[in-house]
Protein backbone atom coordinates (compact mmCIF):
# COMPACT_ATOMS: atom_id res chain seq x y z
CA UNK A 1 0.00 0.00 0.00
CA UNK A 2 1.69 3.72 -0.79
CA UNK A 3 2.49 6.14 1.89
CA UNK A 4 -0.13 8.27 3.71
CA UNK A 5 0.42 12.10 1.47
CA UNK A 6 0.21 14.77 4.56
CA UNK A 7 1.01 18.43 4.07
CA UNK A 8 4.39 19.82 2.95
CA UNK A 9 5.70 21.12 6.27
CA UNK A 10 9.04 22.26 7.82
CA UNK A 11 11.54 20.80 6.48
CA UNK A 12 15.43 20.69 7.87
CA UNK A 13 17.35 23.55 7.15
CA UNK A 14 21.32 24.76 7.54
CA UNK A 15 23.79 26.80 4.98
CA UNK A 16 24.02 29.54 2.68
CA UNK A 17 22.11 31.51 0.12
CA UNK A 18 22.69 30.02 -3.35
CA UNK A 19 22.95 30.65 -6.79
CA UNK A 20 21.06 31.20 -9.32
CA UNK A 21 19.76 27.92 -11.50
CA UNK A 22 22.59 27.30 -14.05
CA UNK A 23 22.22 24.91 -16.64
CA UNK A 24 23.02 21.60 -14.83
CA UNK A 25 20.54 22.68 -11.98
CA UNK A 26 18.23 23.22 -14.80
CA UNK A 27 18.78 20.07 -16.02
CA UNK A 28 18.64 18.23 -12.35
CA UNK A 29 15.51 20.32 -11.93
CA UNK A 30 13.51 19.31 -14.90
CA UNK A 31 14.86 15.54 -14.56
CA UNK A 32 13.21 15.47 -10.99
CA UNK A 33 10.04 17.30 -11.55
CA UNK A 34 9.26 16.73 -14.86
CA UNK A 35 5.59 15.98 -15.29
CA UNK A 36 3.07 14.76 -18.69
CA UNK A 37 2.42 17.29 -21.39
CA UNK A 38 -0.25 16.62 -23.05
CA UNK A 39 -0.47 17.41 -26.94
CA UNK A 40 -2.52 20.23 -26.60
CA UNK A 41 -0.19 22.50 -24.38
CA UNK A 42 2.04 25.31 -26.42
CA UNK A 43 5.78 24.32 -26.52
CA UNK A 44 7.01 27.28 -29.23
CA UNK A 45 4.74 29.96 -27.32
CA UNK A 46 6.52 28.18 -24.08
CA UNK A 47 9.87 28.35 -25.25
CA UNK A 48 9.02 31.76 -27.04
CA UNK A 49 7.70 32.81 -22.93
CA UNK A 50 11.60 31.84 -21.61
CA UNK A 51 13.49 34.68 -24.10
CA UNK A 52 11.38 37.33 -21.62
CA UNK A 53 12.50 38.75 -18.39
CA UNK A 54 9.39 37.87 -16.29
CA UNK A 55 8.66 40.47 -13.60
CA UNK A 56 5.95 39.85 -12.21
CA UNK A 57 4.18 41.10 -8.71
CA UNK A 58 0.67 40.75 -6.60
CA UNK A 59 0.19 37.85 -8.73
CA UNK A 60 -2.84 35.15 -7.54
CA UNK A 61 -1.52 31.36 -6.91
CA UNK A 62 -1.79 28.33 -4.93
CA UNK A 63 1.11 26.01 -4.28
CA UNK A 64 0.93 22.33 -6.32
CA UNK A 65 3.81 21.24 -5.37
CA UNK A 66 7.57 21.65 -3.34
CA UNK A 67 10.50 19.98 -2.81
CA UNK A 68 14.23 20.56 -1.02
CA UNK A 69 16.54 22.58 -3.86
CA UNK A 70 20.61 22.59 -2.01
CA UNK A 71 20.89 23.00 1.46
CA UNK A 72 18.39 26.09 2.51
CA UNK A 73 15.57 26.22 -0.38
CA UNK A 74 12.56 25.31 -2.42
CA UNK A 75 11.41 24.84 -6.08
CA UNK A 76 7.83 25.30 -5.80
CA UNK A 77 5.57 25.10 -8.49
CA UNK A 78 2.66 26.80 -8.14
CA UNK A 79 -0.51 27.65 -10.69
CA UNK A 80 -0.85 31.75 -10.97
CA UNK A 81 -4.38 33.01 -12.69
CA UNK A 82 -2.32 34.69 -15.36
CA UNK A 83 0.37 32.69 -16.06
CA UNK A 84 -0.22 29.10 -15.39
CA UNK A 85 1.86 26.86 -13.71
CA UNK A 86 5.60 28.15 -13.16
CA UNK A 87 8.15 26.96 -11.24
CA UNK A 88 10.01 29.03 -8.88
CA UNK A 89 13.00 28.95 -6.49
CA UNK A 90 12.45 30.09 -3.31
CA UNK A 91 15.80 31.26 -1.79
CA UNK A 92 16.32 30.04 2.53
CA UNK A 93 12.64 28.84 2.45
CA UNK A 94 14.06 26.13 4.88
CA UNK A 95 16.08 28.29 6.84
CA UNK A 96 14.22 27.89 10.63
CA UNK A 97 13.58 31.93 10.44
CA UNK A 98 12.58 32.28 7.08
CA UNK A 99 9.08 34.47 6.53
CA UNK A 100 8.49 31.76 3.71
CA UNK A 101 8.07 28.81 5.94
CA UNK A 102 4.70 28.55 6.96
CA UNK A 103 3.47 30.74 3.68
CA UNK A 104 4.12 28.27 0.84
CA UNK A 105 1.67 25.45 1.47
CA UNK A 106 -0.83 23.79 -0.80
CA UNK A 107 -4.53 25.03 -0.49
CA UNK A 108 -3.93 28.57 0.87
CA UNK A 109 -4.51 31.21 -1.90
CA UNK A 110 -1.51 33.28 -1.68
CA UNK A 111 -0.10 36.84 -4.16
CA UNK A 112 3.34 36.09 -5.66
CA UNK A 113 5.98 37.83 -7.22
CA UNK A 114 8.84 36.71 -9.36
CA UNK A 115 11.53 37.46 -12.04
CA UNK A 116 13.84 35.95 -14.18
CA UNK A 117 13.77 34.63 -17.86
CA UNK A 118 15.07 30.69 -16.82
CA UNK A 119 12.14 27.69 -16.97
CA UNK A 120 12.79 28.24 -12.82
CA UNK A 121 12.21 31.66 -12.00
CA UNK A 122 12.92 33.22 -8.35
CA UNK A 123 10.30 33.76 -5.82
CA UNK A 124 10.61 37.32 -5.17
CA UNK A 125 7.54 37.75 -2.80
CA UNK A 126 5.02 35.44 -1.26
CA UNK A 127 1.52 36.57 0.97
CA UNK A 128 -0.71 34.45 2.36
CA UNK A 129 -4.44 36.66 1.44
CA UNK A 130 -6.91 33.94 2.92
CA UNK A 131 -10.43 33.75 1.82
CA UNK A 132 -10.57 29.86 2.03
CA UNK A 133 -12.10 27.73 4.30
CA UNK A 134 -8.91 24.97 5.38
CA UNK A 135 -9.00 21.51 3.27
CA UNK A 136 -9.09 19.34 5.83
CA UNK A 137 -9.46 15.10 6.56
CA UNK A 138 -10.83 12.83 3.52
CA UNK A 139 -11.27 16.05 1.60
CA UNK A 140 -7.56 17.02 1.97
CA UNK A 141 -6.35 13.84 -0.13
CA UNK A 142 -8.46 14.86 -3.03
CA UNK A 143 -7.26 18.39 -3.18
CA UNK A 144 -3.36 16.90 -3.43
CA UNK A 145 -5.29 14.72 -6.08
CA UNK A 146 -5.93 17.96 -7.71
CA UNK A 147 -3.02 19.30 -7.67
CA UNK A 148 -1.32 16.43 -9.18
CA UNK A 149 -3.51 16.35 -12.16
CA UNK A 150 -2.80 19.99 -12.78
CA UNK A 151 1.39 19.48 -11.92
CA UNK A 152 1.17 16.35 -14.88
CA UNK A 153 -1.55 18.06 -17.00
CA UNK A 154 -0.77 21.61 -17.61
CA UNK A 155 2.45 22.70 -19.45
CA UNK A 156 4.31 25.57 -17.91
CA UNK A 157 3.62 29.17 -19.12
CA UNK A 158 0.18 28.36 -20.47
CA UNK A 159 -2.67 30.70 -18.74
CA UNK A 160 -5.90 29.54 -17.82
CA UNK A 161 -7.66 31.60 -15.73
CA UNK A 162 -10.75 30.04 -16.17
CA UNK A 163 -9.56 26.75 -14.63
CA UNK A 164 -7.94 29.01 -12.21
CA UNK A 165 -11.39 30.00 -10.94
CA UNK A 166 -12.63 26.62 -11.77
CA UNK A 167 -10.06 25.59 -8.72
CA UNK A 168 -10.26 27.61 -6.25
CA UNK A 169 -14.56 27.21 -6.74
CA UNK A 170 -13.32 23.06 -6.43
CA UNK A 171 -11.61 24.06 -3.04
CA UNK A 172 -13.83 25.96 -1.36
CA UNK A 173 -16.36 22.37 -2.32
CA UNK A 174 -14.22 20.20 -0.86
CA UNK A 175 -13.41 22.10 2.41
CA UNK A 176 -17.56 22.56 2.47
CA UNK A 177 -18.01 18.65 2.30
CA UNK A 178 -19.83 18.32 -0.69
CA UNK A 179 -19.86 15.08 -2.08
CA UNK A 180 -16.06 14.44 -3.13
CA UNK A 181 -16.92 12.34 -5.95
CA UNK A 182 -19.39 14.42 -7.99
CA UNK A 183 -16.83 17.55 -7.12
CA UNK A 184 -13.59 15.25 -8.58
CA UNK A 185 -15.30 15.04 -12.13
CA UNK A 186 -16.87 18.42 -12.50
CA UNK A 187 -13.23 19.24 -12.13
CA UNK A 188 -11.54 16.44 -14.37
CA UNK A 189 -14.12 17.40 -17.46
CA UNK A 190 -13.05 21.06 -16.92
CA UNK A 191 -9.78 20.24 -17.17
CA UNK A 192 -9.43 18.37 -20.32
CA UNK A 193 -11.83 21.10 -21.87
CA UNK A 194 -9.35 23.93 -20.80
CA UNK A 195 -6.29 21.99 -22.36
CA UNK A 196 -8.07 21.25 -25.35
CA UNK A 197 -8.78 17.56 -25.30
CA UNK A 198 -12.32 17.55 -23.69
CA UNK A 199 -14.61 16.79 -26.75
CA UNK A 200 -18.02 17.65 -27.48
CA UNK A 201 -20.34 15.34 -25.50
CA UNK A 202 -23.26 16.60 -26.91
CA UNK A 203 -22.65 15.36 -30.73
CA UNK A 204 -21.64 12.30 -31.76
CA UNK A 205 -18.13 12.40 -33.63
CA UNK A 206 -19.17 9.85 -36.49
CA UNK A 207 -22.77 11.17 -37.87
CA UNK A 208 -22.26 14.54 -36.48
CA UNK A 209 -25.93 14.34 -34.65
CA UNK A 210 -27.19 15.06 -31.13
CA UNK A 211 -26.22 12.74 -28.88
CA UNK A 212 -29.24 10.67 -28.04
CA UNK A 213 -29.80 9.56 -24.63
CA UNK A 214 -31.18 6.24 -24.61
CA UNK A 215 -28.29 5.49 -27.21
CA UNK A 216 -24.97 3.88 -25.93
CA UNK A 217 -21.51 5.07 -26.06
CA UNK A 218 -17.68 5.03 -26.06
CA UNK A 219 -15.77 8.27 -26.21
CA UNK A 220 -12.40 8.26 -28.11
CA UNK A 221 -10.41 10.48 -26.69
CA UNK A 222 -8.85 11.94 -29.61
CA UNK A 223 -12.69 12.51 -31.43
CA UNK A 224 -15.22 12.18 -29.30
CA UNK A 225 -18.52 10.23 -28.69
CA UNK A 226 -19.11 7.24 -31.10
CA UNK A 227 -21.77 4.77 -31.10
CA UNK A 228 -20.63 1.65 -29.32
CA UNK A 229 -19.84 -1.91 -31.10
CA UNK A 230 -19.05 -5.24 -29.71
CA UNK A 231 -15.54 -5.33 -30.27
CA UNK A 232 -14.66 -1.80 -27.85
CA UNK A 233 -12.96 -2.15 -24.67
CA UNK A 234 -13.51 1.67 -23.67
CA UNK A 235 -15.99 2.18 -20.97
CA UNK A 236 -19.70 2.10 -22.88
CA UNK A 237 -21.67 4.74 -21.36
CA UNK A 238 -25.26 6.23 -21.85
CA UNK A 239 -26.31 8.96 -24.10
CA UNK A 240 -27.85 10.38 -21.05
CA UNK A 241 -25.01 10.42 -19.06
CA UNK A 242 -22.70 12.52 -21.49
CA UNK A 243 -25.76 15.38 -21.60
CA UNK A 244 -25.55 15.23 -18.21
CA UNK A 245 -21.84 15.60 -17.75
CA UNK A 246 -21.74 18.00 -20.36
CA UNK A 247 -24.72 19.95 -18.15
CA UNK A 248 -22.47 19.07 -15.04
CA UNK A 249 -25.61 17.26 -13.72
CA UNK A 250 -24.73 14.17 -11.42
CA UNK A 251 -27.90 13.79 -9.60
CA UNK A 252 -28.75 10.45 -11.12
CA UNK A 253 -26.52 7.51 -9.51
CA UNK A 254 -26.12 5.92 -12.57
CA UNK A 255 -24.50 9.10 -14.32
CA UNK A 256 -21.67 8.80 -11.36
CA UNK A 257 -20.66 5.27 -12.07
CA UNK A 258 -20.24 5.89 -15.47
CA UNK A 259 -19.00 8.73 -15.49
CA UNK A 260 -16.07 7.92 -13.07
CA UNK A 261 -15.02 4.88 -15.29
CA UNK A 262 -15.13 6.94 -18.72
CA UNK A 263 -12.69 10.14 -16.83
CA UNK A 264 -10.28 7.44 -15.35
CA UNK A 265 -10.30 5.97 -18.64
CA UNK A 266 -9.90 10.04 -20.36
CA UNK A 267 -7.19 10.58 -18.20
CA UNK A 268 -5.45 7.81 -18.18
CA UNK A 269 -4.96 8.15 -22.34
CA UNK A 270 -3.79 11.91 -22.22
CA UNK A 271 -1.27 11.17 -19.17
CA UNK A 272 0.33 8.68 -21.76
CA UNK A 273 0.13 6.28 -19.01
CA UNK A 274 1.59 7.64 -16.36
CA UNK A 275 -0.32 6.74 -12.98
CA UNK A 276 -1.52 9.04 -10.78
CA UNK A 277 -0.09 8.59 -7.14
CA UNK A 278 -3.08 10.30 -5.14
CA UNK A 279 -5.70 8.34 -7.16
CA UNK A 280 -3.70 4.65 -5.83
CA UNK A 281 -3.75 6.34 -2.41
CA UNK A 282 -7.56 6.51 -2.85
CA UNK A 283 -8.14 3.07 -3.85
CA UNK A 284 -6.00 1.65 -1.45
CA UNK A 285 -7.97 3.36 1.37
CA UNK A 286 -10.92 2.32 -0.07
CA UNK A 287 -10.21 -1.43 0.35
CA UNK A 288 -9.27 -0.53 3.80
Amino acid sequence: MSPPITRESDLPVNAPDEMPLNVADTKAFQAQAGGTKIHAARPAARNKAHEKEYRVANQPAFVLHSYPYKETSLIVEVFSRDYGRVALIAKGAKRPHSKLRGVLQTFQPLSVGWSGKAEVRTLTSAEWIGGLLPVEKSALLCGFYLNELLVKLLARDDPHPALFDHYVATLNQLAHDEPAPIVLRKFERALLKETGVGGNFTICATTRLPIEAEQIYVVDPERGPRPAHPADNSPRVSGKTLLDMEREDYSDNTTQLQSKFLMRFLLSHHLGGVPLNTRQILIDLMQL
